[in-house]
């Protein structure tokens, strides 16, 4: 195994963050530009497109396990023009891509995302997202993979170009035109999402689909949207403010929420919000905080109130630069582990409060269960304040004051 000792690729000057992190890969990068596109044409090669942002926690895996490696770069380099794209620069791209992974891979996205293109029309003809090193979880070996598909573009060509046309009849599906004699204009694509919601609705846990779960704020704001209007005509969509709740009241007292500092993580990787990966993103919090400002007019639910209130302060707090803009990310990694910062053990928790207050605390977030996260504790609600008062014997008045100065004293320490 021999690491690259630094040097330099065409992405050195590139304005990104992101990209400036592979800078120093001895893969052969390029932008996606039209030098790039022309290339792989040129030379006949497929395009390995890999999309990530600078905050992401396997996107730093997978440049340290491959892209930092010279035996993967030198496979990278033989047989494929390789395109390094920061989905925040190009959301355009990443959306396109992220929709062909979904058709082709029948299961959602993420990031890193590794493309591989034809370069004739670059249409992807086999993707996935993170790859490791060595096979493992039922991974193949990305230098393997490599090795793979490079056999598999030159002796399938034929079975690559109907694959690639029958995807992009796909693609072209989920926007379809106008028909012949004029667009129809009614409400039957905003029933026909309803549906869809309520069809992918986790009536346990709130949210929709499976792990891994994203906030997915569109989805709760078409909810909130459907029951305005509803409730307007005077047939109010109960169901669909349920939803909406529902899911906004479960990620709120979850891990993908901060319980100490505020701000949302990216998405949870369990199906009870419980363990986020770490990453917070500006265009994740912006939308939510709107969210749960209109969720808590709409309801009165002080939740609502005190999560938008915290999530404004960390966004003032933490992502507002000196010059008055705002940050777009916080990284999942902290002295290279991920999540470090926000995870705890029980006896740090008990060092720091009063018998009273570690007594609520603990309770309310599970210090008395096992660790979930790697011997570590990551704060998630697992008994309420009326069952906390009826476990103590204590009023609600004192529960939520001894939690909010645990809070406070805990994210004091953690700063």
């Amino acid at each position: 195994m021999t690491l690259h000792r630094p040097g330099a690729n065409r992405l050195r000057n590139a304005s990104s963050p992101y990209l400036q992190q592979h800078a120093s890969n001895p893969v052969d990068w390029h932008l996606w530009d039209q030098e790039a596109l022309a290339l792989a044409k040129q030379q006949d090669k497929p395009i390995l497109l890999s999309i990530g942002y600078s905050a992401c926690h396997w996107c730093h895996v997978m440049a340290h396990e491959s892209f930092e490696h010279q035996d993967t770069a030198d496979l990278m380099n033989r047989f494929f023009v390789n395109i390094k794209v920061d989905r925040e620069e190009r959301p355009d791209l990443d959306r396109i891509y992220q929709s062909a992974h979904q058709l082709l891979a029948q299961r959602p996205g993420g990031w890193p995302l590794t493309v591989f293109l034809s370069p004739d029309d670059l249409t992807p003809f086999f993707s996935g997202t993170y790859f490791p090193r060595e096979p493992r979880h039922g991974l193949p070996a990305f230098r393997d993979l490599l090795q793979s598909l490079n056999q598999a573009y030159h002796a399938h060509r034929k079975d690559i170009e109907k694959q690639n046309l029958s995807l992009r009849q796909a693609l072209n599906s989920l926007n379809p035109g106008g028909a012949a004699g004029g667009v129809v204009m009614d409400d039957a694509p905003l029933q026909a999402a309803r549906q869809q919601l309520e069809n992918s609705f986790d009536q346990r846990h709130g949210g929709f689909g499976q792990a891994p779960k994203f906030p997915h704020a569109t989805n709760i704001e078409r909810l909130l949207r459907d029951w305005a209007s509803s409730n307007l005509a005077g047939k109010p969509d109960e169901r669909a403010l349920q939803m909406a709740a529902d899911t906004l009241a479960q990620m709120a007292r979850g891990g993908i929420n901060d319980q100490l500092g505020g701000g949302f993580c990216r998405y949870s990787v369990d199906d009870l919000w419980m363990i986020p990966h770490f990453e917070k993103m500006l265009y994740d919090n912006g939308p939510l905080l709107a969210l749960y400002t209109e969720a808590w007019l709409a309801t009165g639910n002080p939740l609502f109130k005190d999560t938008a209130e915290r999530t404004a302060d960390w966004a003032i707090r933490e992502m507002q630069s000196p010059e008055g803009g705002y940050y777009s990310s916080l990284d999942a990694d902290s002295e290279g582990e991920e999540g470090r910062f926000y995870v705890w053990r029980p006896q740090q928790v008990e060092e720091l409060l009063e018998g009273d207050e570690y007594a609520v605390f603990s309770r309310h977030y599970g210090l008395d269960r096992q660790a979930n996260f790697e011997d570590h504790w990551h704060f998630h609600t697992f008994v309420d304040i009326p069952a906390l008062c009826g476990e103590l014997g204590i009023s609600a008045e004192q529960a939520k004051a001894g939690l909010d100065r645990a809070r406070r004293k805990l994210f004091e320490a953690r700063q």
